[in-house]
């Protein structure tokens, strides 16, 4: 069965609610005050059985200019408006605030219920046909049906239940796919149940034991029951009207305007980019940073409205903005949103979420203008590449794509495809699923090569950098993973060599100037002499006369060469003399099955000094393994 939510619409005291009661037999005002006022004042929600079979949920909002609020958060989700006029009264303030309101929020189709026909001529009620008609002229009531009736005689009633049926098979089904959201538009405590919350799911799948969270509050709970039209169900889909009562959440927690979502799967926001109308009608223009309330879902939010691409925007004129809210709210790119003034109160326009996470644009700039016009205007690949771009070197999961496109896997996977066989988007992390885009990676990347490059300048004959020192310079949402699949790429393209812990350029050579050639071979020499005995490079810059820092690199070449052998900070021996030290400790183990520190010292005629760090090298070398105080060979 399809789902479908009616809404009404309309001018206080047009007959909204008593229609509805005409209708269903249910009274939708249940507040104490709004009995005594005659007055809705919060919304009414029920459902209606049309003469087919098929049953619908009904929203009846507040026509009372005080609590249009209410009305925009009713009017979330609606498939069909009611506008109810008043035959007596004829199109008045609320009557056109709320066709707006309905307009900017892409309600599709609807009917206008003219009610209190029992009141009035039928030369009057003609004259209120033909005023109706150019008042819609434009709207997407244009050409819809003009329904005269009136809910205290039941004249009008069977005809007006027929055209919501018609309407109600025209209405597009909503797909059950994508991530679950429902901004909450009431809560309630039903003893011995515990909370109880509503609203027109507008996306996604609920079913009973989901764990769900209450953003952006963070607070979790499970779902302990489904209603629907009255009937407990077991699970609910996009477009249906739903009660779901909540275990583990107390009701204050919980108020309209939240949102209620599948755990972990979105995330509250502070900043929305839109594309936005100025109402033609409205008074005056909008000035940049204008403090606003901005109407998303079921939630009312203060903010400034930060215009992006011009200083002021006139009546009727469209043009691309920032909201910076002041407190958190929920929302997601495709989301329709109406602004009304912060003071005096009244509707200046809407209009559609393009971003619901982005960073602070820059003003005036053509850069803004040309993300904003794709992200409006562009293809599902060209929208997805620019989120994934805009995500830097953090990249985005799979899920996260989810979240900043509001696509359902099934439609998101294709683009992904797209983009990484056109080798736009790159998969760097198929463990958690994360993407990076190409031109960050090149980025990333060139900056590597230029980081090696000055390496190189500055230290001439040392035969590499060490790649966390890399890897500490590069932006901090480069991860490890992140990491090693750049150098990966650069290793496959030819432009870097890594060995171990150190990496260089495919083109560094070490080439030494004279002096430098003279240093090295003076110092090969000197070690050499030492043998098992070598000195500390203090003692060679101290024989040489030459500064211990113009050493370290010199150093560093005799044992990249393999001359030198380094066997701790600042202790160096002669490869032959090592090479020698090992076949004699070999040798001994072979015999005696084991070596003290003590019987190491008589075979390498070493003092204790350099006998520990020479034990300790072989065991890092996995030459020897220590047993207590005692080395044995290792197998």
């Amino acid at each position: 069965m399809k789902r479908v939510v009616l809404g009404t619409a309309g001018h206080i005291d047009h007959g909204k609610t008593t229609l509805i009661k005409a209708l269903t037999g249910v009274d939708c005002d249940r507040l104490k005050e709004e009995k005594e006022r005659g007055i809705t004042i919060e919304l009414g929600f029920t459902s209606l059985s049309l003469p087919g079979g098929q049953e619908i949920s009904i929203v009846d909002v507040p026509g009372h200019e005080k609590f249009v609020r209410h009305m925009v958060a009713g009017a979330t989700g609606i498939d069909l408006v009611a506008l109810v006029i008043a035959a007596d009264e004829g199109i008045m303030p609320q009557t056109r605030e709320h066709l707006e309101i309905c307009r900017l929020l892409r309600v599709k189709k609807g009917l206008v219920a003219l009610t209190k026909v029992d009141l009035v001529e039928k030369d009057w009620l003609d004259l209120v046909k033909e005023e109706i008609r150019d008042f819609v002229k434009g709207t997407f009531l244009e050409g819809a049906a003009i329904l005269p009736l009136s809910s205290l005689t039941g004249e009008g009633l069977p005809a007006l239940l027929a055209e919501i049926e018609r309407l109600a098979e025209e209405v597009e089904e909503r797909s059950p796919e994508g991530l679950f959201r429902l901004p909450i538009d009431r809560v309630f405590t039903i003893k011995g149940f515990g909370t109880v919350v509503t609203g027109t799911i507008v996306s996604g799948k609920v079913s009973v034991g989901d764990t769900l969270e209450v953003l952006p509050k963070g607070l979790e709970a499970k779902v302990r029951g489904i209603q629907a039209h009255g009937k407990a169900v077991e699970s609910a889909i996009a477009g249906l009207r739903t009660g779901i009562n909540l275990q583990g959440l107390e009701k204050g927690g919980i108020e309209r305007g939240n949102v209620l979502v599948q755990s972990q799967s979105l995330k509250p926001t502070l900043l929305v980019d839109g594309v936005f109308q100025l109402l033609p009608g409205t008074p005056k223009p909008l000035k940049n940073r204008t403090r606003v309330r901005l109407h998303v879902g079921t939630v009312e939010a203060l903010g400034r409205a930060v215009l992006l691409d011009r200083e002021e925007i006139q009546a009727g004129e469209e043009a691309y903005l920032q909201i910076r809210i002041e407190e958190p709210i929920v929302a997601l790119p495709g989301d329709r949103f109406v602004l009304r003034s912060y003071s005096p109160i009244f509707t200046i326009g809407g209009g559609e979420i393009l971003d619901a996470f982005p960073s602070r644009r820059k003003r005036l700039t053509a850069e803004t203008r040309e993300e904003l016009t794709i992200l409006e205007r562009g293809s599902q690949e060209e929208k997805l590449a620019l989120r994934v771009f805009k995500a830097g070197s953090a990249g985005l999961s799979f899920a996260e794509m989810i979240m900043r496109s509001n696509l359902p896997p099934s439609r998101l996977k294709p683009a992904v495809s797209n983009l990484t066989s056109c080798g736009q988007i790159l998969l760097y992390d198929p463990e958690r699923q994360r993407y990076i885009h190409s031109g960050v990676t090149a980025d990333l990347k060139r900056f590597g090569v230029e980081f090696l490059q000055e390496f190189h300048r500055q230290n001439p004959l040392q035969a590499g950098a060490m790649k966390e020192e890399l890897k500490s310079k590069l932006p901090p949402q480069v991860d490890l993973r992140l990491f090693n699949y750049l150098l990966s790429a650069l290793i496959s393209q030819k432009k870097i060599i890594a060995e171990k812990e150190t990496i260089r350029l495919a083109s560094h050579k070490i080439s030494l100037k004279e002096e430098e050639k003279e240093l090295h071979q003076k110092m090969a020499a000197f070690y050499r002499k030492g043998g098992l005995q070598p000195p500390t490079v203090k003692e060679v810059a101290a024989e040489l006369r030459v500064p211990e820092n113009e050493l370290k690199p010199v150093l560093q070449l005799l044992t990249k060469e393999g001359t030198l052998i380094k066997v701790k900070e600042d202790l160096y021996f002669p490869r032959q003399a090592m090479e020698g030290l090992e076949q004699k400790t070999i040798a001994f183990l072979q015999q005696n099955k084991e070596l003290t520190p003590p019987q190491f010292k008589e075979i390498s005629q070493v003092s204790r000094k350099f006998a520990i760090p020479l034990l300790e090298y072989f065991d890092g070398k996995k030459l020897t393994i220590r047993i207590g105080d005692k080395r044995v060979l290792r197998k």
